[in-house]
């Protein structure tokens, strides 16, 4: 069959065929010279003392569980922002109406579902699509039915440092603490084996700024909201 004149002959199922020009390659001496940006994958949980991004990779493969010492406004930003990454959010709480405008303003997809505390039932986390479960359930958390696993993690939400405090604490991957009187900051420095310097600093930190910690170290990280956030949730503040 003769060609149509003025039609581009193409490949079946791959489109037109492309300019033909020389390959580019590099010597394995040139490869020091690549600089690629590429970033941690998770969510933006605010930037650190040197203005940089901290990233909080929160869907993981294995099981991760998160302690955060601190106020209410900064858990509701990092679930904004994580069902922004396409996470279903279960919040196990006894506060309900303090989670339901964030839970509206998710839309009705389901995103973030409230349940009472001790009711979260199995939530299938996958690969494609992962959880995070938020518990706030006061100073003496029970015994959860959700607990970490395969891209299901867990983040408990703890008002300040008591009694209890000390066996979630030592159990978390990573711990969050935000202001807190002279005493709780020294128990903080004793679970985390922080610095000196940063047991000083925890009874002085802003509103919205948080010690996030692990046992290799600490980052002190602001959160600052975005207009929507802000609209939604109000200024940042460590006390409910």
């Amino acid at each position: 069959m003769a060609a149509v004149p003025g039609r581009v002959r193409g490949r079946l199922g791959f489109g037109p065929v492309g300019p033909r020009r020389r390959r580019y390659t590099i010597g394995p001496e040139q490869l020091g010279s690549l600089d690629l940006p590429v970033g941690d994958d998770g969510v933006v949980i605010g930037v650190d003392e040197a203005g940089f991004p901290a990233v909080l990779g929160l869907n993981r493969p294995s099981a991760y569980d998160i302690v955060l010492v601190g106020g209410l406004w900064t858990a509701q930003v990092l679930v904004l922002r994580a069902a922004a990454t396409g996470a279903r959010i279960a919040v196990e709480t006894g506060r309900a109406h303090a989670w339901a405008s964030l839970a509206r303003a998710a839309g009705g997809s389901g995103c973030v579902a409230l349940h009472e505390v001790g009711r979260v039932p199995p939530l299938g986390p996958s690969a494609g699509s992962p959880v995070l479960v938020v518990r706030d359930c006061g100073m003496r958390p029970p015994p959860g039915r959700a607990v970490a696993g395969p891209w299901q993690s867990v983040l408990t939400l703890l008002p300040y440092l008591g009694p209890a405090a000390p066996a979630p604490v030592e159990k978390a991957s990573l711990v969050g603490v935000q202001r807190v009187s002279p005493d709780e900051a020294a128990e903080a420095g004793r679970l985390l084996r922080l610095p000196a310097d940063a047991v000083r600093a925890l009874p002085a930190l802003a509103d919205g700024a948080t010690l996030w910690c692990t046992r290799r170290g600490s980052r002190l990280v602001t959160t600052r909201a975005t207009d929507a956030e802000t609209g939604l949730l109000g200024a940042a503040r460590r006390v409910d």
